[in-house]
């Protein structure tokens, strides 16, 4: 396997120990170290939001997904023409959304921050223009502002932590 990663241990407790702890404690990078504590682990009993852009603007999907079983819960797209960021703010308002009319309480995960901002913020801040072309993502993300304003919800959202972590369990697998 390409991605596979291998270590050795001096005792069996060792081994047996780094195999409880899981594989992202155990290949760890020094700078997530320093991101989070050794023990961080993410919540299961949540959903995972992403986007995907081909171009930036180009055409935008997003998707939320289980966190523990990875099942697709909603999915959006393709969009013909908008932002990344634009289709990360998207996917939190649907999770958001999606989330109340279940009368759920479970957290959201983002890897974007831009998109955690700009919802703390009730609107997006971006350059993209309303014209012609992205009349589609823009009434998208009118109509989410507008849920943002017109709705109430106590969803935690966390960033979720690549580097400690590997991709959201939402990751399109575009890279």
């Amino acid at each position: 396997m390409a991605d596979a990663k291998y270590k050795s241990y001096s005792s069996q407790a060792e081994a047996e120990k780094a195999f409880t702890d899981g594989y992202t404690t155990v290949f760890r990078s020094p700078k997530a170290s320093k991101q989070l504590p050794t023990n961080a682990q993410y919540e299961l009993n949540s959903i995972c939001v992403d986007a995907a852009s081909s171009g930036n603007p180009g055409i935008v999907e997003y998707q939320g997904v289980d966190t523990r079983t990875g099942e697709r819960l909603f999915h959006h797209g393709p969009i013909s023409r908008g932002t990344n960021n634009l289709g990360e703010f998207l996917a939190i308002v649907h999770g958001l959304a999606y989330l109340k009319k279940l009368g759920s309480n479970k957290m959201i995960y983002s890897d974007s921050r831009t998109a955690m901002k700009w919802i703390r913020d009730r609107h997006p801040s971006t350059s993209l223009p309303r014209d012609d072309s992205t009349q589609e993502i823009w009434g998208l993300v009118d109509r989410a502002t507008h849920w943002l304003h017109t709705n109430t919800f106590s969803n935690q959202i966390s960033k979720w932590e690549t580097e400690v972590w590997g991709e959201i369990k939402a990751d399109f697998g575009r890279k």
